[in-house]
């Protein structure tokens, strides 16, 4: 191009200088055709840039760490001139995103469509754009750039395991009088109908029921037998670690039929950590449990105990933007939850922490009648600070369970195979309803 450039200036320069100083017809000639040149040039890449059209588009806005993403992008030349050649460039976020292409020789009135599939390897929110669009004249002298704006954002979730069991209590609430208790929430157990009363949710309204007898009726629901599970997530800057990664860049030859590349975590504690409170919401979720969620990163955030799958969109939509940014620790986030917690639920810590404040937040969750579970990363295997065995030694002499997780674990084999013996130890003393929580 600039070779092409230059050419045409200097026989510009030539012509008018040879016209000036000789006057020949040649010099006259010279400078008529750079001029013709040039002004063509100039007209005919700005009318085809000008009637480029761009259009990408993609099926779910939503997927999760390690998925591959697909998106369509279409290129339609509106004007009746041939464009040489069009180059998009996306300019994504997203790390190792595709969907950069060049093409040539698109005629006028013509559209070219392709499929760009990108590794996602980085939980967050990525706008799709902005997507930069070039074409030029046929001697490569101009050159136009087009920009399109952002349309979507893509949510990437964070990566989640399978679990196939996991060793918690049932957790059934103390006494059985207070499982037949009304509900003024709905739970998946229902004990009757009623009449309509003003106020009640359209939601709860029965409709074969009120059909039959010819007046609105609405459901009754019980207190939920099975106590609920709060997954309590560390956020603290100091306590966590990672060692310097980098994601291999998959090409695209590799993705063909939508082939999943095996995705590995970074070797940071806060992803595994993420991942591992991601997978376990997943896993009591499909086993109609009530599970909680709390996070102290940027904010301060409590999800209350639902079961739904709203519910876990909600979790892993608020773990896609979680950082390592908090200042307390897990004791006073555990402090600042507890007494709201109801009297037997299972509370499991995800922690690297090595410190007095995990066993200062267990405690407090024994002291409460509530059942403690710890999910603690190993910090010295992500290159972070030693005394995780003393951590394990302490958790064990207080009868609280412990998964403990390295760097490289393999979460799934890791979290399934996990089970233990203390839930099936004093169940009864659990149960009893004189139980009342010292706070």
């Amino acid at each position: 191009m600039r070779s092409a450039r230059t050419f045409i200036l200097v026989l510009i320069l030539v012509g008018v200088m040879g016209a000036i100083l000789d006057g020949g017809t040649i010099y006259s000639r010279m400078l008529y055709v750079g001029v013709f040149i040039g002004a063509s040039s100039l007209t005919w890449s700005w009318l085809i840039q000008r009637s480029l059209k761009f259009k990408r588009s993609c099926r779910e806005l939503r997927a999760s760490a390690g998925d591959i993403f697909e998106e369509h992008f279409e290129v339609h030349n509106a004007s009746g001139l041939l464009a040489p050649w069009v180059e998009v460039v996306n300019q994504t976020d997203i790390p190792f995103s595709a969907g950069s292409r060049l093409f040539t020789l698109l005629r006028g009135g013509q559209r070219r469509d392709f499929l760009a599939r990108t590794w996602l390897t980085q939980r967050g929110a990525f706008p799709l754009g902005p997507t930069k669009v070039s074409s030029g004249d046929p001697l490569g002298l101009f050159s136009w750039d087009k920009y399109f704006p952002a349309v979507n954002t893509l949510l990437v979730l964070p990566a989640m395991f399978e679990i196939k069991s996991f060793g918690i209590p049932p957790g059934l609430l103390p006494g059985g009088r207070v499982i037949r208790r009304r509900s003024t929430d709905i739970t998946p157990h229902a004990s009757g109908v009623r009449e309509y009363v003003h106020g009640d949710a359209l939601k709860r309204i029965h409709w074969p029921t009120s059909i039959r007898r010819d007046r609105l009726m609405v459901k009754e629901f019980e207190q939920d037998p099975q106590a609920e599970v709060w997954v309590f997530l560390d956020s603290q800057r100091v306590v966590h670690a990672q060692k310097p990664f980098q994601h291999p860049e998959i090409p695209v030859e590799s993705m063909l039929f939508r082939r999943r590349p095996k995705f590995q975590l970074p070797p940071s504690t806060l992803e595994y950590a993420i991942s591992i409170a991601a997978s376990l919401v997943h896993y009591f979720l499909k086993q109609r449990r009530a599970v909680g969620f709390v996070n102290y990163g940027q904010r301060f955030v409590v999800l209350p105990a639902e079961r739904s799958e709203r519910q876990e969109s909600k979790i892993l939509e608020t773990l896609a933007f979680v950082q390592a940014e908090g200042e307390n620790s897990i004791a006073a986030v555990v402090e600042a939850q507890a007494s709201q917690l109801p009297q037997g639920s299972s509370a499991i810590l995800v922690t690297p922490s090595v410190r007095g404040d995990l066993i200062a937040a267990v405690e407090d969750l024994q002291r409460r009648y509530l059942r403690p579970l710890v999910v603690l990363l190993d910090s010295k295997s992500f290159g972070g600070e030693r005394g995780t065995d003393r951590v394990v030694r302490s958790l064990h002499d207080r009868k609280v369970p412990v998964c403990l997780a390295t760097c490289e674990s393999d979460l799934a084999a890791l979290l399934s195979q996990f089970s233990t013996d203390y839930f099936e130890q004093d169940m009864r003393a659990w149960q009893k309803p004189e139980l009342s929580p010292s706070i």
